[in-house]
């Protein structure tokens, strides 16, 4: 760097001002690293050729930057013994930037090298954490080239293959290292490459090649390699994993993936996978291995429904041993003969007896003074200001301000002098001034609580000057802007020409001192609401006479105050107490501060100063700044008054500064810390010390018996050791006390920690306009242990936290707005925040720029630390400097973090004087609108009440289940039946009824026959394009002769045998009705599949290809277009083309007819193959017999009452289960017409199904969840414009949502209410249910009652229970009856484990009995043992003849008040969800719809979420519809509603962009899609965060 060769002491004046310029700038973050190192450079290039170039320069630079605190240390504290090479070399490199502090109030070397030393235990276990996942767009600020490029390991190959070798063969009940060993054994190379590149971070060791693609094809056949996979407990031993053919390809991998990494899986059996996201899973679940802190109790038991586990009380938590405290008092307060009666008083007096004394003197932006206020002058314009607001400000007889009134006082910092006069005029006008900030804009930080403020005081004018009301912001037409939760504000210039001089008559009226309000100062409380604390103005004149005689004040002293002149100590000393004593106070405001950080020591110089008023800051600054100032002299200082010297990190500043300027004349026993608050206003302060007296003990306090409240000294940990500096003896006329900050004011004990409480006249007296709030603050009467109070005087609050130590000297160690309870133990935040400052975070964070806060997460505090991060600081970088944070925190505190962030430079709310606005920070992350660029999320090691796990008791079938008729342990059995199916015996009554002979033809194909001779023009099928236009129909003739060419096509070209299989290819519409009829007639077994999307073959064609390779199909029947592309070069780039079996168009068939139509020997025949893929996945075809078509549709016709005069539209994809079966099947059988809607069609026509149903008057429509979602989404809006089209839904008597899942209870709510103004009857909508084993259960009919609502327990669903609680109660969850039983359909609810029947409102499995119930699975080996099991399977006890089919869905029955169709009590079905989709956490059930409901409703930008695990882990997918930017927010929102709602502790959460999240034809996630994308890396997500 260029100042090597500099010696900057040499250099001119002016150049080293401008230096210390730059060095601010940088540190205050207005100017970039690189820009700081050019305009350096550029600075000292003159002065570069002339000094010779040597390293002496440098050295005494950095001596002098960074000076040794310990040489004035008191002997009681020891430095830490810590590695001092690590520290000594970090204070060489944090030279060169010595402005990158800009509130040094946390600043503490001993500190610093505790956490060093801390940090130093963890570096010698090695281990690699996961490092986020960013996509390169999710960068905000980094520049390319900030881009790291991916990591190259750091360690060597042979330690990092040993400490492989060891993580892989570690068990974990050995590995008891302590928990802040594990977080972190390695942070030097974890990498941040770009989702494009895959690296493997080098705690993985060497990798070991395997054919991927191989081992992945048999994942699904043979189960020995199936990841251990906790989705699902029955799954290994149910449901045939039939998914892919050995040689199936998979999509999306090359065979020559060579690098993988085993991965090492909490079962302990390595599983091979290769791509980043699953080695960074491994990092993070190797860091889960270790034993969490407190160790969980071992289980749950089942009948115990606590949720919480609450942590044991540790017998060696230390208690307080002392005895009861007893009140402190103050010397008593002198009465001096001439103090004045009032303050005002004391203003008149020096006013006309001291006119020319100076009073103010004030400094322009440079550090120059810029106009000194006399004690005259401010009299005579007090006294103007009060005249004119009394007087001039309205008419006699409506005057605007009363005296009383409040008015709030609106000046910069910069401009003390028309504050001043402002002050006092209010006083002597006896209205009440109210000072508060300069609103800059409608957004300020905290502006709406100011207008909570302004409110509760009932302020309706402002004070302010002309050049602050000219800089104000404007509406265009010029008015001031109303601000956010402001009052209608007056405004009012206090400038000299425009106040009007009073009559000769006038006075102002002086009364002795009173209990009147005097002033109103305002005080932002931890939650962020301001309000206002008044003071009376004998508290007022109380606490000046105080102040003067603990600090000493004589007539004419010269007093320096670089504080807020506005509110507490810089009120209280600079504008108040001045005054009284006829004090010359000259202000530094924080402009001249920020320009000049010396400026306040050059005016203690000039001025001969007695006095100056500091914060730590002030004193750094001027540290910082000292080196280009050789002539000052502190000596005149009798008093160097630290404002914040309550702070426990203030010690350290006082000693840094006195051992720089002690050779300035800086005498040791100037320097007085003191403790305030706004409440009880001076608590404490040290009295000017005799020059030569030995200087206060310090206290060095063990920060563990800090945090469970207790005193005690710290002997053994010197890194975790807190030293504090007492803040003097108790004000003079004052009374304090210590009481327990929690509950009853309780009396603390000497050794305890607690509340300083205080009684003194000179004290706020309550908080104005709000009574509620101000008596536990302003009136409270301690109390003694037995709970008896201790006399009658009431005492304040003051909000400090601390303890009185020997020579009843005053010690503070904390604020309770500062307060974080976590887990019963209180930690400080600015202890936390001085911890993570120590952790070298120059490069990283901005030291002032820091806010610590805690959520309530889970019955539990939860800590947050949010900070801004430099703009040159790397991701890599940023991530490492969290990682340490949380280890230092961990180590010295013994708290675990919750939430790290870190945010763009500038953009945390600010408070007006430059510091981080806490409350609104805590608000902005609380809504998700922090906007982070990096996060760190932590939930693992500091969530430790989780429930404790369940562990399942070993079911057997005991005497409890003992059956007694239909009571299972005195409960009816859970069962319900659907009417029965009948059979109609007179034929004539047939033959009257128009209905085909049902017994003759126990076959469609023999229907189809019937209805083509007996009503050949009656239309069955209309099929509407997306304008609503009839574009083909087809009537029973016409469709019978369609049937019969295809069948005279295929029995001439495909020379097939009668039962083979053929695969329909067909988009939705007429000619797949034909063509399957044509199968039939041909004596083939058709098998619906639907075609490739011709924009996405390679996704949708392999599919395709596995349903026409596992169903072994003869011949393909399709169209010309679909068949081109079958053959296209574009088809054979996605599957091998040379291999299809025999295709068929059936566009142009030449006009033959089959020799004869087949007829099968018997309904057991096969009719149909229905292949579908389950949301798990899993591809699985089902045989369906003739008589099984026959008996659905039986079923459906008598459930739906439906005949041929009926119309009914069908809005559903025609490729599988009831969806195929209404399209295809039903108007078939019934005669009825059906409306055909292909769903595409209404991507490009919304509106198309409603308006069809209102144009053809149509009374049933069935539909999909993924339609009503479009029509929800999509004309939710537009109902208004619907109608003025004519479109009414008052015809629709049933709408039934078709699908195999629980009911979709918020869809189908939200579809009616919109839908109401189009006349849809809100009884109308409701479901259906099938599944694999049976295709249709529940269908909800036009007889019936409605479906109804239960509200279940959550915590019981997890149990496997149901408890059904009231509509609102906590935890509950609202579940619809799936829909009417179908006729002839039996349901039964079973125990999946034991198979024995459960009783009433109990969830089990359900069920199934019915003649329509699929015949087995059609499978590639035919493997029996299975179909067995799910098709023909019987209970263990109760009725064991009945043969069951099981349907994989949890579910129970609840008989309900409604009487059904033959006047019993209706029995309704509830299905909770799929059994292979819950996930088994923590030994509970979980169903993924619960835990997405909840994520989606955690942020405004999640559009749709989906849930897996993987090993263990929770994982959370979430796609935004918002910006990038908001992308990092979701991440603690999401790990927030999981854990409060679910109990459970999220592992990864993976931000994609929307329509990533896979959705089958029925609208079902495909939720192993997704999980089998993440793992392979497939997905590009915008931001994958690991949760520690």
């Amino acid at each position: 760097m260029a100042e090597r060769g500099v010696d900057v002491s040499a250099l001119p004046k002016e150049v080293r001002d401008q230096l210390a310029e730059l060095e601010l700038e940088l540190s205050e973050g207005d100017i970039t690293q690189k820009g700081y190192e050019k305009k350096r450079v550029k600075l000292l290039a003159p002065f570069l050729s002339q000094t010779p170039s040597g390293d002496s320069g440098l050295q005494s630079n950095q001596q002098g930057s960074s000076p040794s605190v310990n040489a004035v240390q008191d002997p009681a504290v020891e430095p830490a013994a810590g590695p001092s090479t690590s520290t000594s070399s970090g204070r060489c490199r944090r030279s060169h930037r010595s402005g990158g502090a800009r509130d040094d109030r946390y600043r503490s070397d001993i500190h610093t090298e505790a956490v060093q030393a801390a940090l130093a235990k963890h570096k010698e276990q090695k281990m690699a954490l996961p490092m986020p996942t960013k996509r390169r767009s999710a960068y905000v600020q980094s520049p390319v080239d900030n881009c790291t490029p991916p990591d190259t390991s750091s360690a060597s190959e042979d330690e990092s293959s040993l400490h492989h070798q060891a993580s892989m063969s570690e068990v974990p009940g050995q590995s008891l290292q302590s928990p802040d060993s594990w977080i972190n054994r390695s942070l030097q190379g974890s990498s941040t490459s770009s989702s494009a590149s895959s690296t493997l971070s080098h705690g993985e060791g060497k990798a070991q090649p395997s054919a991927l693609a191989d081992v992945l094809a048999h994942a699904r056949i043979e189960n020995s390699i199936i990841p251990p996979d906790v989705t699902s407990s029955a799954a290994q031993e149910r449901a045939p994993r039939v998914d892919l053919p050995p040689n199936a390809p998979v999509r999306g991998m090359s065979r020559g993936q060579s690098r993988s990494s085993m991965m090492d899986t909490a079962d302990g059996k390595g599983v091979p996978v290769s791509s980043r996201v699953s080695t960074k899973i491994q990092q993070l679940l190797n860091t889960l291995k270790r034993p969490k802190r407190p160790p969980l109790r071992e289980f749950f038991m089942d009948d115990s429904e606590e949720i919480v586990e609450v942590p044991q009380p540790d017998p060696n938590t230390p208690k307080p041993e002392g005895r009861q405290i007893i009140p402190v008092k103050g010397e008593p307060l002198g009465v001096v003969s001439n103090w004045p009666p009032a303050l005002q008083a004391a203003l008149a007096r020096w006013g006309a007896t001291q006119a020319k004394s100076p009073a103010l003197t004030t400094l322009d932006i440079t550090g120059k003074p810029l106009y000194t206020l006399t004690y005259g002058k401010l009299w005579t314009r007090s006294v103007k200001l009060a005249y004119t607001l009394l007087n001039k400000l309205g008419t006699k007889a409506e005057p605007v301000l009363k005296p009383g009134d409040r008015v709030a006082l609106v000046y910069p910092n910069s401009d003390p002098g028309m504050f001043w006069v402002a002050f006092y005029g209010c006083l002597l006008a006896e209205v009440i001034p109210v000072p508060i900030e300069v609103p800059l804009s409608r957004k300020d930080a905290g502006s709406q609580q100011i207008g909570f403020l302004l409110g509760s005081c009932g302020v309706g004018l402002a004070l302010t000057s002309e050049v602050c009301l000219k800089g104000l912001p404007k509406t265009p037409n010029g008015e001031i802007l109303q601000f956010k939760g402001w009052p209608r504000l007056k405004w009012v210039v206090t400038d000299s020409k425009y106040l009007t001089k009073p009559s000769k008559d006038w006075q102002p009226h002086i009364p002795t001192a009173n209990n009147d309000i005097a002033y109103i100062e305002y005080k932002a409380s931890k939650e962020g609401t301001v309000m206002g604390v008044a003071v009376s103005k004998v508290a007022m004149l109380t606490h000046c006479q105080a102040l003067t005689q603990a600090c000493n004040y004589s007539e004419g002293e010269t007093l320096v105050n670089v504080l807020d002149f506005k509110k507490d100590m810089g009120l209280w000393h600079g504008v108040l107490t001045s005054v009284m004593n006829r004090i010359h106070t000259v202000s530094v405001p924080y402009a001249v501060m920020k320009a000049c950080p010396m400026s306040w020591v050059q005016r203690v110089h000039l001025h001969k100063a007695r006095v100056a008023l500091v914060k730590c800051r002030d004193l750094h600054w001027a540290m910082m700044a000292h080196r280009e100032q050789r002539d000052v002299s502190l000596a005149s200082l009798r008093m160097l008054i630290v404002a914040d010297g309550a702070n426990p990190w203030s010690v350290s500043s006082c000693d840094a500064f006195l051992n720089v300027f002690q050779i300035h004349g800086l005498k040791p026993e100037v320097i007085c810390p003191c403790a305030t608050s706004p409440e009880a206003m001076t608590v404490a302060i040290r009295r000017p010390g005799v020059p030569g007296a030995p200087l206060p003990a310090r206290a060095i306090l063990s920060m563990a018996g800090l945090s469970h409240g207790v005193i005690r000294v710290n002997t053994e940990d010197k890194n975790s050791a807190l030293t504090v500096q007492d803040v003097g003896h108790v004000m003079p006329g004052a009374l304090m006390c210590i009481v327990k900050p929690d509950g009853p004011p309780q009396l603390c004990k000497t050794d305890e920690i607690g509340e300083i409480v205080v009684n003194s006249r000179a004290g706020g007296t309550m908080y104005y306009g709000l009574p509620g709030v101000t008596k536990n603050t302003f009136e409270v009467i301690p109390v003694n242990s037995s709970g008896a109070p201790i006399g009658e005087i009431p005492f304040v609050r003051s909000g400090l936290l601390g303890f009185v130590g020997p020579g009843s000297l005053v010690f503070v160690v904390g604020k309770i707005e500062g307060l974080l309870m976590v887990s019963g133990r209180r930690h400080n935040a600015d202890d936390l925040v001085a911890t993570a400052l120590a952790v070298e975070p120059v490069k990283t964070v901005y030291r002032g720029r820091i806010a610590v806060f805690s959520v309530t997460v889970f019955y539990d505090e939860r800590i947050v630390i949010v900070a801004e991060q430099r703009p040159e600081a790397s991701e890599e970088d940023s991530f490492q400097w969290m990682s340490r944070v949380l280890q230092a925190i961990d180590s010295i505190h013994q708290v675990g973090l919750y939430c790290l962030a870190l945010v763009p430079a500038n953009t945390l709310p600010k408070t007006p004087l430059g510091g981080i606005h806490v409350s609104e920070t805590k608000q902005h992350f609380l809504e998700g609108n922090l906007h982070p660029c990096n996060i760190l999320m932590c939930p693992h090691t500091c969530v430790t009440n989780l429930p404790k796990p369940r562990q399942k008791q070993p079911v057997g079938v005991g005497p409890a289940s003992i059956m007694v008729g239909n009571l299972v342990a005195g409960k009816r059995i859970a069962q319900a039946a659907g009417r029965d199916l009948g059979l109609i015996e007179d034929q004539d009554l047939v033959r009257k009824l128009c209905m085909w002979p049902t017994m003759m033809h126990q076959f469609l194909t023999e229907a189809l026959q019937w209805r083509a001779q007996t009503d050949p023009d009656h239309t069955l099928f209309v099929l509407l394009n997306a304008k609503g236009t009839a574009v083909c129909a087809a009537t029973c003739v016409q469709l019978h002769k369609r049937a019969e060419k295809i069948a005279a096509a295929l029995s001439e070209r495909g020379s097939l045998n009668t039962g083979d299989n053929v695969v329909l290819l067909y988009p939705p519409g007429i000619d797949l009705i034909a063509s399957f009829y044509g199968c039939l007639y041909a004596g083939c077994v058709p098998v619906t599949v639907r075609p490739p999307h011709p924009q996405n073959l390679t996704a949708t064609l392999p599919t395709v290809r596995m349903i026409i390779d596992v169903s072994k199909a003869a011949c393909i029947l399709t169209t010309q277009n679909l068949m081109k592309i079958l053959r296209s070069k574009e088809a054979a780039a996605a599957v091998n083309i040379k291999t299809w079996p025999t295709i068929i168009d059936t566009d142009d068939l030449p006009r033959k007819r089959p020799p004869q139509i087949y007829k099968p020997p018997t309904a057991e025949m096969l009719a149909y193959l229905d292949f579908s893929v389950s949301t798990t996945g899993m591809l699985t075809g089902v045989k369906i017999s003739h008589a099984a078509v026959s008996a659905l549709c039986r079923s459906i016709k008598l459930q739906c009452e439906l005949y041929s005069s009926r119309q009914i539209a069908i809005c559903l994809d025609p490729y599988c289960g009831l969806g195929f079966v209404l399209w295809c099947l039903c108007s078939v059988y019934s005669g009825h017409q059906s409306i055909l809607i292909p769903p595409m069609e209404l991507e490009t026509s919304l509106p198309l199904w409603l308006s069809t149903l209102s144009q053809y008057r149509i009374r049933d429509t069935f539909c999909s969840y993924s339609v009503m979602e479009l029509c929800t989404k999509g004309l939710g809006t537009q109902t208004e414009a619907l109608k003025l089209r004519g479109v009414n839904l008052s015809c629709v008597r049933s709408c039934v949502v078709v699908a195999e899942e629980r009911p979709r209870l918020a869809l189908t709510q939200s579809f009616s209410k919109l839908f109401k103004d189009l006349g849809l009857s809100p009884r109308a909508v409701s479901t259906a249910f099938g599944s694999r084993v049976n295709l249709a259960i529940c269908l909800q009919g036009t007889t019936g009652p409605d479906p109804s609502i239960v509200y279940v327990d959550m915590k019981s669903l997890r149990h496997d229970r149901v408890r059904l609680v009231e509509r609102g109660a906590p935890q509950s969850l609202p579940l619809m009856e799936s829909g009417t039983i179908l006729p002839g359909v039996r349901v039964i609810i079973v125990n999946p484990e034991t198979r024995g029947p459960l009783g009433d409102s109990h969830l089990g499995e359900v069920w199934v009995n019915s003649p329509h119930s699929a015949s087995g699975y059609y499978t590639i080996y035919g493997e029996e043992s299975l179909q067995a099991d799910h098709f023909n399977t019987r209970l263990s006890f109760g009725d064991p003849q009945t043969l069951w089919a099981r349907t994989g869905y949890l579910g129970f029955v609840r008989r309900t008040e409604l009487l059904d169709a033959s006047g019993d009590r209706h029995d309704a079905l509830f299905v909770v969800g799929s059994l292979d989709e819950t996930l088994e956490l923590r030994g509970l059930r979980y169903h993924p719809i619960d835990i997405e409901t909840s994520v989606s409703r955690a942020h405004r930008s999640i559009a749709e979420s989906a849930v897996f695990t993987w090993t263990n882990l929770l994982v959370v997918v979430s796609e935004l519809c918002g910006s990038e930017q908001d992308a990092l927010d979701l991440v603690p929102l999401v790990t927030n509603v999981v854990l409060e709602e679910h109990h459970l502790v999220v592992g990864v959460v993976v931000i994609v962009d929307p329509g990533v999240i896979p959705i089958n034809s029925r609208g079902e996630k495909q939720r192993m899609h997704l999980r089998d994308s993440f793992l392979a890396d497939q997905l590009d997500p915008i931001y994958v965060a690991y949760n520690m």
